[in-house]
């Protein structure tokens, strides 16, 4: 089982803490990101990604680690599912779990991004989605964007389910702010060598989806195989060399199916702001830190 496991939040810097992570001589990551193994209540509610579904499935994840190294696994997924923390802690009692929290009116907004880049959220006005978030699933009424913002509820699951010390709640704005100094409270953390020279990642950053439509006829034509229509890929490769589909094309779609962010509405930037001020003050009280200042809630 793994050593230990980045449990989350989405959009909050565990892509790339993964990515460093994995480049640490004394660590192995599986190539796949989120196993979710452990997050069975989540599956009921359509969540994103297709999770591990059996032990001997999971466990072949790690079989490319080398004698004597951490193996760890990222699910941003574990630290909103309910049962994921009782459920690792029943078979890795000594793991070690990493949460990252982030502000919550900028964390809504780089998750509704991501939700539209996947196809699963339709509405491209933050303001409109958020406002219809509720909806049924697997029997259950579930909020797309508010129900991963109860941070110290989530919390509190994995400190009731292992010793405080292998628990490490992380800041994003520390990790974004000073990054190798996060790296390596990480590290020692891990009891890992903290001196690895490791290069900085930036992922999954943030961007506007120009058109569903127009990504979805992109994705068919220059997807991977399985995805969309098989003769449209094949022309694709048939009419460009493969040089030009590896490096020019890739970055055509990016420019033709992606835009930057347009600033936050600062009155919707307000209103959710005013939605989260409770989970702000209950978390810089349960951390013993002043978050209220540090993300302008003051």
């Amino acid at each position: 089982m793994p050593d230990f496991f980045i449990v989350g939040h989405h959009k909050s810097g565990t892509t790339a803490l993964y990515e460093m992570l994995r480049a640490h001589p004394q660590i192995f990551m599986p190539s796949v990101k989120e196993p979710r193994f452990f997050d069975h209540d989540l599956h009921a509610l359509g969540a994103t990604g297709r999770p591990q579904r059996t032990l001997s499935e999971y466990l072949a994840l790690f079989d490319g680690a080398a004698p004597g190294q951490r193996l760890g696994e990222a699910s941003p997924s574990y630290l909103r599912s309910r049962v994921a923390a009782s459920a690792i802690a029943e078979m890795a009692p000594r793991a070690r779990c990493i949460a990252i929290l982030r502000e919550p009116a900028s964390f809504v907004r780089s998750l509704h991004s991501q939700l539209v880049q996947e196809h699963v959220e339709t509405e491209l006005d933050l303001a409109r989605a958020f406002a219809g978030e509720r909806r049924e699933r697997g029997g259950q009424t579930v909020n797309r964007y508010s129900d991963h913002v109860h941070y110290v509820e989530q919390l509190r699951r994995f400190e009731d389910a292992f010793p405080r010390e292998q628990l490490l709640v992380l800041i994003y704005d520390d990790f974004r702010s000073d990054n190798d100094a996060t790296v390596r409270r990480v590290l020692r953390f891990l009891g890992v060598d903290e001196d690895a020279r490791i290069e900085a990642r930036e992922a999954n950053r943030s961007v506007a989806l120009r058109s569903p439509r127009l990504d979805r006829l992109v994705r068919r034509a220059y997807g991977p195989s399985g995805a969309g229509s098989r003769a449209a890929r094949n022309a694709v490769r048939a009419l460009a060399p493969e040089r030009l589909r590896t490096r020019f094309l890739p970055a055509l779609r990016r420019r033709l199916v992606y835009r930057e962010q347009e600033p936050f509405d600062p009155e919707l930037e307000a209103r959710l702001r005013e939605r989260f001020s409770g989970e702000v003050h209950a978390l810089s009280e349960y951390l013993g830190r002043d978050l209220e200042s540090l993300w302008g809630y003051r």
